[in-house]
């Protein structure tokens, strides 16, 4: 699911930002929602899997943190 997250991020959404044409504090919306909105969701998609796999260690007893 993250992988398919990342796809849509990456590839759909940039394709079709072409078409917004307006501008965002001066820059067109497009260069926004390439250049910044696109990091937002990545850092998102990192931090859900370092929880998730942090959990996961948790559940298999193989976390590294001194009890």
């Amino acid at each position: 699911m993250l992988l398919f997250i990342w796809f849509v991020v990456t590839f759909v959404v940039s394709y079709y930002a072409r078409e917004l044409s307006f501008k965002f504090f001066g820059w067109p919306f497009s260069f926004w929602v390439g250049a910044q909105g696109s990091l937002v969701v990545y850092v998102m998609i990192i931090g859900f899997y370092a929880r998730f796999m942090g959990r996961l260690d948790v559940e298999y007893e193989l976390d590294e943190r001194d009890d």
